[in-house]
């Protein structure tokens, strides 16, 4: 990264994915960090005029923001890859990966890291008839945060209607049981373990909602889950050609031990809101939002 010891950083948020709000909420906030930290910062709403943008403000660097489509797919990475500008998270082809969610499971098995039965299936198929034995999960193969995800239940009467703005191509997965949990990654270092506590479903709502939802950070979980947990998000990370900060989701059955913990998903763009994990984590750790905010800064490239 050029730019001196205050580069122009450029906090690109918004855009026009189903996670805009949050995409916002994360964007403020990291440019308050990175203001707090004394950087020059200019934030920055993506619409489609984003590359002209950003050739007119001319920054150091861009602080990715985004979340969802087009912010953390590869497309945006694509546009500051060709505008040769800096910028935090994973670069294209791993953007990509990670947010195609069934293409992020034929990586883990490759890499011998334990995931539920899943495959990509027709939405018409789907509503049809049950397309695996319940429980089960329907969502979005490209999508984050929980949107437009459909939990089966065991005893449910029939298939799920999904919604007229669901893809064609849905994926469909094995529910597996057990306590949520997640651990970050920085660079090279996994942080730590949060046990994710709801009351039900930990959905959009739960994920964002001022009290949606409990964190436990370190969890009270056994030494052995713990280092498994550390050990799966580098191993995830790395498979997946990831840089920078990524966060990635297990479920725990606690009856099973070390054979009930299974990945679901890495995040290449965690979120960055008062209620996220990765600050949260980072914090446990010994790392402001601030500090965090500025490494991932430092950490930014437009060639790897």
């Amino acid at each position: 990264m050029s730019g001196g010891t205050n580069p122009k950083t450029v906090v690109l948020m918004g855009g026009p994915s189903a996670e805009r709000e949050v995409s916002l909420s994360s964007g403020r906030d990291c440019a308050a960090a990175l203001r707090e930290a004394g950087l020059e910062v200019v934030e920055l709403d993506a619409d489609a005029q984003v590359a002209e943008r950003l050739q007119e403000i001319n920054p150091d660097v861009v602080f990715n923001a985004l979340h969802g489509r087009w912010g953390e797919d590869g497309c945006v990475q694509g546009i500051l890859e060709w505008l040769r500008i800096p910028y935090t998270h994973s670069g294209v082809l791993a953007s990509a990966l990670a947010m195609d969610k069934e293409k992020t499971k034929q990586v883990y098995r490759n890499h011998g890291l334990p995931v539920v039965e899943s495959f990509l299936a027709n939405k018409r198929d789907v509503m049809a008839e049950h397309i695996m034995a319940p429980p089960y999960v329907v969502k979005p193969f490209n999508e984050g945060s929980s949107v437009g995800v459909y939990l089966v239940h065991r005893d449910a009467n029939g298939p799920p209607h999904l919604a007229e703005d669901m893809p064609e191509i849905v994926m469909v997965e094995a529910f597996a049981p057990g306590r949520e949990l997640t651990t970050t990654v920085v660079g090279d270092k996994a942080l730590t373990v949060t046990d994710i506590i709801t009351d039900g479903w930990y959905d959009y709502e739960a994920k964002y909602a001022e009290g949606g939802s409990r964190h436990e950070v370190p969890a009270d979980i056994p030494d052995e889950i713990h280092t498994l947990c550390l050990d799966y998000a580098l191993r995830a990370h790395e498979a997946l050609g990831c840089r920078g900060v990524t966060r990635t989701d297990y479920r725990w059955d606690e009856e099973k031990g070390a054979e009930g913990l299974i990945l679901l998903e890495t995040n290449t763009q965690p979120g960055m809101t008062p209620t996220s994990l990765t600050p949260e984590q980072a914090q446990v750790m010994g790392m402001s939002m601030s500090e965090l905010c500025l490494w991932m800064v430092e950490d930014a490239s437009c060639d790897r």
